[in-house]
């Protein structure tokens, strides 16, 4: 169970003080000592991006072929202050990814290491600004997108797990997690059948899929409308990028404090580490690798997808 580390990364990140270096003492003390941490500054303020590296038994680190798994803690702000005090619902990608790596180290120092790298990255930024949306109030961040994209979307990850509160909206309505189908150089693939199975195995329920468009893998900036960033990741890399969504029955404001559901985190955690297990042992395919050569050999690249495209 990750649900400790889930408490743990939630009182760390509940707090107008946090910042990258305090995420990044507790993530060492807990076991993992490659963390970085990086500031940067925007027009509405600032952000530290905290980087976390999880070797593996078998990884590339250590001359390995195990693969590596990429987990990006998606989100505009952990909190809204002043306007909010509190831990805001869009933090949750953060506490996914702090937790994730926590968990990680806790499990290393028991003997548990894992047999692929596992690369972890999000922000901090207890002061984020917010935006209109259609259905509810969401978070903004104070960095553009492209530097998201920059700093938490590393070119060793060889798939990627972006995680990102999605309950401002009324496509799912389903409290708890949800995956989106692979995407992947501007293709949405089929959903794969390992994570669907995965999925089962975490929650003990039927896998729920939540549903993405054409211009949800589109990079912001385009004037498009997004259903919110969690496949923003998907626009630079040419990995395989699966969603994991936190979701709610209603649709709750990126921007509401008091919202986040720990026992749904925990699911979360859950998932992403047994995706790792899985996907580093080769037991996990984000895609069927026959089936994307002959995608590609039918009808060709669909790169342009994940560029601002013509005005």
């Amino acid at each position: 169970m990750s649900l400790s580390a889930v408490i743990q990364a939630l009182d760390l990140l509940d707090a107008a003080t946090v910042n990258g270096r305090i995420v990044a003492d507790a993530i060492r003390a807990g076991g993992v000592p490659e963390v970085e941490v990086e500031r940067f500054s925007g027009q509405q303020g600032s952000t530290d991006f905290v980087r976390v590296t999880v070797p593996g038994t078998q990884g590339r680190r250590a001359g390995g072929a195990a693969p590596t798994l990429g987990i990006v803690g998606r989100l505009g702000g952990i909190g809204a202050r002043p306007e909010k005090i509190g831990l805001v619902s869009d933090g949750d990608g953060a506490v996914t990814a702090v937790a994730c790596a926590l968990k990680l180290g806790r499990m290393a120092g028991k003997g548990d290491r894992l047999p692929g790298d596992v690369l972890i990255a999000t922000h901090i930024c207890p002061s984020a600004p917010t935006i209109q949306h259609p259905v509810v109030t969401m978070m903004n961040s104070p960095v553009d997108m492209a530097t998201l994209n920059a700093q938490e979307v590393r070119p060793e990850m060889e798939a990627v797990l972006t995680v990102d509160t999605t309950r401002g909206n009324r496509v799912v309505n389903h409290r708890g997690i949800a995956i989106s189908p692979t995407v992947r150089e501007g293709w949405i693939l089929r959903v794969s059948e390992d994570l669907l199975t995965l999925m089962q195995h975490v929650t003990g329920r039927m896998p729920v899929v939540f549903p993405i468009t054409m211009q949800d893998i589109t990079p912001y900036g385009n004037g498009l409308f997004h259903m919110n960033s969690i496949l923003q990741p998907a626009t630079a890399t040419p990995a395989p990028v699966v969603g994991v969504a936190l979701t709610a029955e209603v649709p709750v404001p990126g921007s509401a404090t008091g919202a986040s559901q720990p026992a749904d985190i925990e699911l979360a955690v859950r998932f992403c580490l047994e995706v790792a297990k899985a996907f580093g042992r080769g037991q996990c395919r984000f895609h069927d690798a026959a089936e994307w050569e002959a995608i590609q050999r039918r009808y060709g690249s669909m790169q342009r997808l994940q560029t601002l495209g013509r005005d």
